[in-house]
């Protein structure tokens, strides 16, 4: 990653833009915020621990960009409409969202519960529907915008012991798909990331032969880093991409090849 105490000497492509990112305050959230201060624009935090996300808001103003962090329950309808009003309140619009806030509840299915099925749905899938329902007329607005949803190769290929993260997964591809065609005339594009094993707090939780029964079927050998899915989603929130949308960008080291 681009050393971040030189943003000010920076080019900056995004510049004077607003972006407002979900899961901020620690691993792929992180690092996609920073990246996103360093190409210039005024980052919108947004999570739930709220001395996480001040200690990323200090790393960037550190260096030279503008951040404001916003605590964020995903899961709750009324604590998005918060944040979004907030948001928009102060900047008037956000020219990017990325929806990167997500959990997990993995069992078996036999074995899940219905409140894990509906806990993994609500957060991962029904947040990214209300969060970017309530900021897109401002991108409608001004013709312009850039929504990026980080998604997963489970949702691509299936996974033991994860039908609800699957499933949420799986549907925010067809969700970004349908919106691209809606909103395309508007220059508004909306794409997905779809990381595959990447070293992040929730991976971290594997054991040692569960990390190395995951490289096995991982081509270039490695665990990828929440820097490189920070670069895939910068790239598609840049001019640079202005021509692609309803994309699915794998991250995956090859682990799923289409």
């Amino acid at each position: 990653m681009t050393d971040p105490n030189s943003f000010a000497a920076a080019h900056q492509p995004l510049g004077g833009k607003t972006a407002l990112v979900t899961g901020a305050s620690q691993g792929i959230g992180r690092a996609v915020a920073l990246l996103l201060a360093h190409h210039g624009a005024h980052v919108a935090l947004a999570a739930r621990n709220t001395e996480k996300l001040n200690v990323v808001q200090s790393e960037i103003q550190a260096a030279g960009g503008q951040a404001h962090a916003h605590t964020l329950d995903i899961s709750r309808e009324a604590s998005i409409r918060e944040v979004a009003s907030s948001v928009l309140a102060v900047h008037g619009t956000v020219d990017i969202l990325v929806n990167n806030a997500g959990i997990t509840r993995d069992a078996l299915m036999m074995r899940m519960k219905r409140a894990d099925w509906d806990d993994v749905l609500n957060t991962n899938l029904t947040g990214t529907f209300l969060l970017t329902q309530a900021l897109l007329p401002a991108m409608v607005k001004a013709r312009w915008g850039r929504i990026v949803s980080i998604a997963s190769v489970v949702g691509e290929a299936g996974q033991a012991g994860q039908v609800n993260y699957a499933a949420s997964k799986a549907a925010m591809l067809g969700f970004t798909r349908s919106l691209a065609r809606e909103v395309a005339s508007r220059s508004i594009t909306v794409n997905a990331v779809a990381p595959g094993y990447i070293t992040t707090a929730m991976t971290e939780g594997l054991t040692e032969a569960q990390k190395s029964a995951m490289l096995t079927h991982v081509p270039l050998g490695r665990a990828g880093t929440d820097e490189e899915v920070a670069a895939a989603v910068a790239f598609l929130c840049s001019p640079a991409a202005g021509y692609i949308t309803g994309h699915t960008l794998d991250v995956n080291g090859g682990l799923l090849m289409r």
